[in-house]
């Protein structure tokens, strides 16, 4: 209730405010046009307010509306003044009251005074009309007491300002009547006050003026120029009753048989003639009526032997109607005109290519529409045909054969006859006979080709196309259709038709089967093209089908073996230097040409810059000396990838042993499995059993050095092993043939007792003579233990595989 009776008291509060602020309004009326700096009253006095306090509080006048400001303020005498110039038609056009609100503002405190100015109107507008001149044309047969209305003049002005009325110059024929619109608008009316008589006088000039009613009073005028037309009262006279012309026919289009004319004593449009054929008929197709010129011309085809004689009837017509007429007749001369027409009676078509010469083929008809020698026709062939015309009874004629026709020479002939009338100039006229020549099976099929290549890549689809056969026979229809077939044969002691089929009626060859070219790389097949005739006749072609290779065999690694079985181990001397030879990978590819050649990259190794491989050869080498600080244990991933596109690969892994002697070698079991993280018991169990079994072998191996060192200080590794048949792909036949591998390798290790300086001779390469593949051991586990005096062999080496080729002193 509290922030109800806050809100009541500031309404009241802004009411009061408002109505201190807002005074009463001050009307003054002024007439318009007023000079800028007229006073208009003392608004001081009329609002009882202190001249001392207008400038002490800002006094101003402000338009209502923020538009114009027409006043201002004297502020040392209080007098408002006209400011801006006042125009009442501006401001309020044709409105009765125009009123404008100014308001007089007063600061310290705000003080508003309203101002209603209602301006008066002065006779400051002149009447006008909308038209300098004003045209009237009246015929001169209008009526006593006719009506034409005038245009209105305008005031700007208003009330008494404002049109009042008009007046007319006096004349003889016309009387001025002044009407009253709606709304109290004045406008005038001609009437006709005596007959007009376009003879007598064709155009008048009369002065309309139009006044207002104010003091002084203004005028305007206007100039009606009043225009007598004449009245039809004559009739179109043609200069002759009846026109005659004569016309060749044929004659060309546009050709001027004729002119008539006819001529009217009015004046004006009903002087102005109009010419026309008086009906419609085929005489308008054939001629032609210029409506002004009245000229006659040729328009359509004139003959002679389809009318000789033309009767038109003409009417001429003037502007307001009034009709004559008159007659027109064309006599049509004749001329030889007609060329002779010929007509095909019988045909034999066609006519079968072993028809025998002088056989009659066809009979034709000449026929000539002219009369006498106009109708004597001779007719005539051209030489180039085997035919020609016989004359029978009449104006017939036969068309007779004369020689051998063969329709794979030409099977068509467009036989052209001539006729030529014995008129003067004589005229001629020609047919065309198509005659076509039947066909007889007289042809066999002939190849394109006399051989047919295809080439397609192997493992491609069963019913891909390999190629096309083409055989073309000129016979026609069933002679001329040419059926395909694949004749009986056999490859690889297989039908062919297990190889190829070809379609009979298009001669496309395409696979039954998917060709491999490890197995089969060319064979040919014999097709066989036969028409349809009666009896039919055939010919053969050869078809060679050539097989590429595809990149379809993956590299195959023959050394080192698949990991699973087992895992190669090659040991390389701590003393070996940069470059030397550890290892090589051996791979082959079943397919030939660039998918054989073979690149070897390491893709993943325990130390990246210690070992690098061949990139062709897949030899293994060290890229630098070995130190102490290298890891005993170097596992390699090695990649073999072909050349093919897309290229296929295989990988490998290769695990070396960096040591001088057996004694230093670790648990080999190790290894295989250092990056095969499964599950962690397996690995606990593996590890015990590695180490106990590692430690006793390890003491074997020491105790057999050391007997070794007494006997042979030298110490040769082969890294050599034997290509085992089980590596061989099914289709690998020669290794060396590949260039993958061209000889075996043999890597010797001489070491010097107790010293890593000692002479290391690394590399050595033995060809098939000088060593043999029986004499390259792959040794496992127990081959160390005879070696090393029957150590027992663990579980877990016996996973692996070391090759030594022997050992001496040095």
């Amino acid at each position: 209730m509290g922030y109800g009776r806050f809100s009541l008291l500031s309404g009241l509060a802004f009411v009061f405010l408002v109505l201190h602020l807002v005074h009463g309004d001050v009307s003054y009326s002024i007439p318009e046009e007023m000079k800028s700096g007229s006073v208009i009253g003392n608004i001081a006095k009329d609002l009882g307010l202190d001249l001392g306090s207008l400038s002490a509080r800002n006094a101003r006048i402000d338009s209502e509306d923020n538009n114009v400001q027409y006043c201002g303020i004297n502020l040392s005498t209080g007098d408002l003044i006209v400011q801006e110039r006042i125009d009442r038609e501006v401001l309020c056009a044709k409105k009765a009251s125009c009123v404008v609100k100014q308001e007089l503002v007063l600061e310290n405190p705000l003080e508003l005074h309203r101002i209603s100015i209602r301006v008066q109107d002065i006779n400051d507008n002149s009447p006008q009309f909308k038209e300098g001149s004003l045209k009237l044309e009246i015929q001169e047969s209008a009526a006593k007491g006719a009506h034409f209305l005038l245009g209105e003049a305008h005031d700007g002005d208003i009330g008494e300002n404002a049109v009042q009325g008009y007046s007319l110059q006096q004349n003889d024929h016309f009387k001025l009547n002044v009407n009253t619109k709606a709304g109290g608008r004045k406008y005038g009316e001609l009437v006709l006050d005596k007959e007009l008589d376009r003879e007598d006088k064709k155009e008048m000039m009369l002065l309309l003026t139009a006044f207002d009613g104010g003091s002084p009073r203004r005028s305007g005028t206007v100039v009606i120029h009043v225009t007598v037309l004449d009245a039809n009262d004559n009739v179109p006279v043609f200069s002759q009753s009846a026109y005659k012309a004569s016309l060749p026919e044929n004659s060309p289009l546009d050709t001027l048989v004729i002119t008539v004319s006819a001529t009217d004593a009015d004046d004006g449009l009903n002087s102005q003639i109009t010419y026309e054929f008086d009906h419609v008929s085929n005489e308008n197709n054939v001629f032609s009526l210029h409506s002004e010129s009245g000229e006659v011309r040729v328009a359509g085809a004139i003959d002679y032997e389809k009318q000789s004689s033309y009767e038109m009837q003409i009417s001429a017509k003037d502007g307001l109607g009034l009709v004559s007429y008159t007659t027109l007749i064309i006599e049509i001369t004749d001329i030889n005109d007609n060329a002779p027409v010929i007509y095909l009676k019988t045909l034999t078509n066609p006519i079968p290519e072993n028809v025998l010469p002088g056989t009659e083929v066809g009979i034709i008809n000449v026929q000539d529409r002219d009369s006498e020698n106009n109708r004597q026709v001779r007719c005539s062939i051209q030489q180039n045909v085997p035919f020609k015309l016989v004359p029978s009874i009449k104006n017939y004629y036969s068309l007779v054969s004369t020689g051998q026709l063969d329709r794979e020479v030409v099977s068509d002939y467009n036989i052209t006859i001539s006729a030529t009338d014995e008129g003067s100039p004589p005229l001629s006229s020609s047919k065309s006979v198509q005659l076509s020549v039947a066909d007889i099976n007289d042809n066999p099929p002939v190849f394109e080709e006399q051989s047919y290549s295809a080439y397609v890549t192997e493992n491609n689809k069963p019913g891909s196309t390999l190629c096309s056969v083409a055989a073309r026979d000129p016979d026609w229809r069933q002679n001329g259709t040419v059926i395909y077939s694949v004749l009986a044969g056999e490859v690889n002691g297989a039908p062919v038709s297990s190889y190829v089929s070809v379609n009979g009626d298009t001669g496309v060859i395409h696979a039954v089967r998917s060709f491999d070219y490890e197995q089969l790389r060319s064979f040919k097949v014999h097709v066989m093209a036969r028409d349809n005739g009666s009896p039919p006749l055939s010919s053969n072609v050869t078809v060679s089908v050539f097989i590429s290779d595809v990149n379809d065999n993956s590299p195959q690694i023959l050394y080192p073996g698949p990991e699973g079985n087992s895992f190669m181990t090659e040991l390389v001397p701590k003393a070996a230097h940069g470059g030397s030879l550890v290892s090589k990978v051996i791979a082959v590819d079943a397919d030939s040409g660039q998918n054989a050649w073979l690149s070897y990259q390491i893709v993943k190794s325990t130390d990246p810059g210690l070992f690098s491989i061949g990139v062709h050869s897949g030899e293994i080498r060290t890229q630098r000396d070995i130190s102490e600080s290298d890891s005993i244990k170097q596992n390699l991933v090695v990649s073999v990838k072909d050349n093919g596109q897309p290229s296929l690969s295989a990988t490998c892994s290769m695990y070396l042993l960096i040591s001088d002697n057996l004694a230093e070698v670790p648990e080999l079991k190790d290894m295989s499995y250092d990056e095969k993280n499964s599950k962690l018991t397996s690995y606990l169990i593996i590890a015990l059993v590695s180490v106990s079994t590692f430690f006793l072998t390890f003491i074997i191996i020491i105790l057999g050095v050391r007997f070794c060192r007494r006997r042979k200080p030298r110490l040769l590794f082969d890294g050599a092993v034997a290509i085992p048949s089980a590596y061989l792909p099914p289709n690998y036949a020669d290794v060396d043939g590949t260039g993958t591998l061209r000889s075996t390798y043999n890597y010797d290790a001489y070491l010097t007792t107790g010293s890593r300086t000692s002479d290391f001779k690394f590399v050595s390469s033995y060809n098939d003579n000088t060593l043999p593949a029986d004499q390259t051991l792959r040794k496992s586990p127990t081959d160390f233990a005879d070696v090393f005096g029957g150590c027992d062999s663990s579980p877990e080496v016996g996973t692996h595989f070391i090759s030594l080729k022997s050992i001496s002193t040095r």
